[in-house]
């Protein structure tokens, strides 16, 4: 098909996925668990960094954590003893353990004692989502102490990394088209201004429609594709993850 042609038919799928229905069985679900400001960011920020294998696992394991969290996370993160924190040493998802965990804690806790939202670790750090994830990513690491392990849970374009996770939160946080899936709870970050998350089955779905030829699934590939869908919407490029990855995902890109 023709661009015109492929375009329709992408928005056609945008469309489809792109509602309430889409909830229940992603991780955007765990946001979604809550209203306060601060609790959707950090239930956000732990189910895409989570959001890796099993769908159903990643949804999981998120609610035990915000269960650990007494389904306060902010108010947790920003008030909790020591005695709190001992409820978590058995948490683990896949790689990510208490190691990890005590120290994405740290981190909120230092981050939200100063700021009142998480779009501050981001949108300080210049005006692409490039420099916005270099940045975000020095500034994580930036408190004493840091455990070498946990280094490989927050990914950077400045190490290639497509940064998949991270890129799927700012979808999440960014986004505002009031059809109930994504946020859009940040205002300083421009949906034109995203990345798309991309994946293994998002690049597949994306080099079956010629959307993408750079093989590398890494940040170049990322950008190559973005760069493709602004053709279609320039102002909302990202939008398309519902077409790629329903296709990939919820249609097992068996009828293509």
């Amino acid at each position: 098909m023709n661009d015109n042609e492929l375009k329709q038919f992408l928005d056609s799928k945008v469309e489809e996925y792109n509602n309430p229905g889409f909830i229940t069985k992603d991780p955007i679900s765990i946001p979604h668990l809550f209203t306060k400001k601060q609790d959707i960011e950090i239930a956000a920020f732990f189910a895409a960094i989570f959001a890796w294998g099993n769908r159903t696992i990643i949804i999981n394991k998120s609610k035990e954590l915000m269960q650990l969290f007494e389904m306060q996370p902010h108010q947790f993160i920003t008030q909790h003893t020591s005695n709190d924190l001992k409820k978590l040493l058995q948490f683990k998802h896949r790689t990510f353990n208490t190691t990890d965990l005590l120290y994405f804690i740290e981190f909120l806790k230092q981050h939200y004692s100063k700021h009142k939202s998480l779009e501050t670790a981001f949108a300080k750090y210049g005006n692409t989502v490039e420099t916005m994830l270099t940045g975000f990513h020095n500034y994580f690491f930036s408190l004493e102490d840091v455990p070498a392990r946990t280094k490989k849970h927050i990914a950077t374009p400045h190490k290639k990394s497509n940064a998949k996770r991270l890129n799927m939160f700012l979808r999440w946080m960014v986004r505002n088209d009031n059809k109930g899936v994504d946020f859009g709870l940040w205002k300083n970050i421009s949906p034109s201004q995203l990345i798309m998350p991309v994946d293994l089955h998002v690049a597949r779905v994306a080099k079956h429609f010629n959307l993408l030829q750079r093989k590398p699934i890494d940040w170049q590939a990322a950008v190559e594709l973005t760069e493709y869908l602004k053709m279609f919407d320039a102002e909302d490029p990202v939008k398309y993850d519902f077409a790629l990855f329903g296709i990939g995902v919820m249609e097992k890109y068996n009828t293509y």
